[in-house]
């Protein structure tokens, strides 16, 4: 059983960044890709990013591609989401979720078996 805890959201300007991190445990973190996704108020969840067990492919949603990086780092048991020039758009809370290896799709909810709380990310002056 893996658990994940966010932490890094908050209230930023338009135009800002924040860090978000998700800390694993319980599990063998390189078992897993892990991903980033959003659901802002009345809508449904989306893909945001993903990256693969050893970091070796990462994947974007177009809304954040050229704003957003993802990475890991395997040894901490840690995932991290960079966010540059954010937008109004962006405000949604955010979850990070382990997919094991081997299986599915990166960009779909469906295939991530474990997910954290979400954190809250506002942009908004």
């Amino acid at each position: 059983q893996v658990q994940l805890v966010e932490s890094g959201g908050g209230l930023v300007q338009p135009g800002g960044s924040l860090r978000l991190s998700c800390a694993a445990s319980g599990g063998t973190f390189t078992n897993y890709n892990m991903g980033w996704f959003r659901q802002a108020l009345g809508k449904e969840r989306e893909f945001v990013a993903a990256i693969s067990w050893n970091a070796g492919n990462t994947y974007y949603a177009d809304s954040v591609k050229g704003r957003f990086a993802i990475s890991r780092d395997n040894a901490q048991n840690m995932l991290f989401l960079q966010m540059n020039s954010l937008k109004p758009e962006d405000t949604a809370v955010y979850y990070c979720a382990a997919r094991p290896r081997y299986v599915g799709n990166a960009l779909s909810a469906a295939f991530y078996n474990y997910w954290g709380q979400g954190t809250q990310v506002t942009a908004s002056s």
